[in-house]
């Protein structure tokens, strides 16, 4: 199975494509989309706990575009750093941010300012000072090696055109022994080389 894009598809376009998206669902989730979003999508098909959605700023639970739950493959603790890949408007960077309490850190990244501006306001208004929201990058994050305890992301690194230079950043930033709670989309067998480089596919 490929893990890197086609050699030809541009991929400035690719990121361009994917900001623009991710810049509308920030500022209009319940525009016309081809997947889901928001918190009722989150509870009712991914399992998330509605109760804890409902504590949440509305902003950042209308724009969450997920494909799984990464908080129910494993528990995060008190205390622990936490990076969110990809964290979008923020609802499960906020929730990791509340298992982590006061002594720990959850820190997001996104390549889509308006998201992460979304994310950051989130924050601030849950008076959650233990949130650091970074612009950047999957395959280049702006994290410290082997400074984290966890690192959940959730249906991002499908996104990225290179899967193996994202995976390995993932590892990178991990401590020793560290955790790597994520979902994401695969496929069953290798895309034709058609599919591959139909900017439209990558995007979504």
């Amino acid at each position: 199975m490929a893990s890197t894009c086609p050699v030809d598809l541009d991929t400035l376009r690719l990121r361009a494509e994917i900001e623009s998206i991710y810049r509308r669902v920030a500022t209009e989730p319940s525009g016309d989309f081809h997947f889901h979003r928001g918190p009722t999508y989150a509870a009712e098909m991914l399992g998330y706990d509605a109760v804890a959605l409902a504590r949440l700023p509305v902003d950042s639970t209308a724009s969450f575009a997920g494909v799984a739950n990464p908080h129910r493959i494993a528990p995060i603790t008190a205390g622990a750093t936490v990076v969110d890949v990809g964290c979008g408007a923020g609802m499960d960077l906020l929730l990791a941010a509340e298992a982590v309490g006061p002594g720990g850190r959850a820190i997001g990244v996104d390549m889509t300012e308006a998201m992460a501006e979304r994310a950051r306001a989130g924050a601030r208004s849950r008076a959650l000072a233990n949130v650091d929201v970074r612009l950047g990058d999957a395959m280049s994050l702006p994290i410290e090696s082997e400074s984290v305890d966890v690192v959940i992301s959730n249906g991002v690194l499908n996104l990225t055109p290179d899967k193996e230079r994202a995976f390995g950043e993932v590892f990178r930033i991990l401590k020793p022994g560290g955790q790597f709670l994520y979902g994401d989309i695969v496929v069953a067998t290798e895309p034709s080389d058609s599919i591959r480089r139909n900017i439209d596919l990558w995007t979504g």
